[in-house]
C-alpha cells in the first residue's frame, strides 16, 4: 500500500508561482512513475506532468515551458514547480504514483488532491 500526501496548493494571481509537493509512504517495493494530474470543474482529469524513476519527464502541451516536475527517489517525493500561472490552470491537482508491491504487483495510487486557484 502507498499513501500519498500532497501540499502546496493555494490562491495566486495570474503570472505568479506555486510549488506542489507529494510524498509517498507505506509498504512497497518501489515507486515507478510519479505524476501530477488536474481536474477543473466540469472537465475530465488530465495529465499535467509525469516523471519516471529514471528521470524521464512528460508534460501537457498547455504547461510546457511554465511547469517543471522533479522527484527525489531517496525520499519518494515528487514536486511540481508552476510558474507564469494562468486562470485556466485553476483546478484540483492530484498526485499519482505507480507503486510496486512486495509481490511485484503494480497499481496506481492517488493523493487526496490540492486546490490551485489562479485569479485574473
Amino acid at each position: 500500500q502507498v499513501q500519498l500526501v500532497e501540499s502546496g496548493g493555494g490562491l495566486v494571481q495570474a503570472g505568479g508561482s506555486l510549488r506542489l509537493s507529494c510524498a509517498a509512504s507505506g509498504s512497497f517495493l518501489s515507486i515507478n512513475a510519479m505524476g501530477w494530474y488536474r481536474q477543473a470543474p466540469g472537465k475530465q482529469r488530465e495529465l499535467v506532468a509525469s516523471v519516471t524513476s529514471g528521470g524521464s519527464t512528460d508534460y501537457a502541451d498547455s504547461v510546457k515551458g511554465r511547469f517543471s516536475i522533479s522527484r527525489d527517489n531517496t525520499k519518494n517525493t515528487v514536486s511540481l514547480q508552476m510558474n507564469s500561472l494562468k486562470p485556466e490552470d485553476t483546478a484540483v491537482y492530484y498526485c499519482k504514483a505507480e507503486g510496486l508491491s512486495w509481490t511485484r504487483r503494480s497499481r496506481d495510487y492517488w493523493g487526496q488532491g490540492t486546490q490551485v486557484t489562479v485569479s485574473s
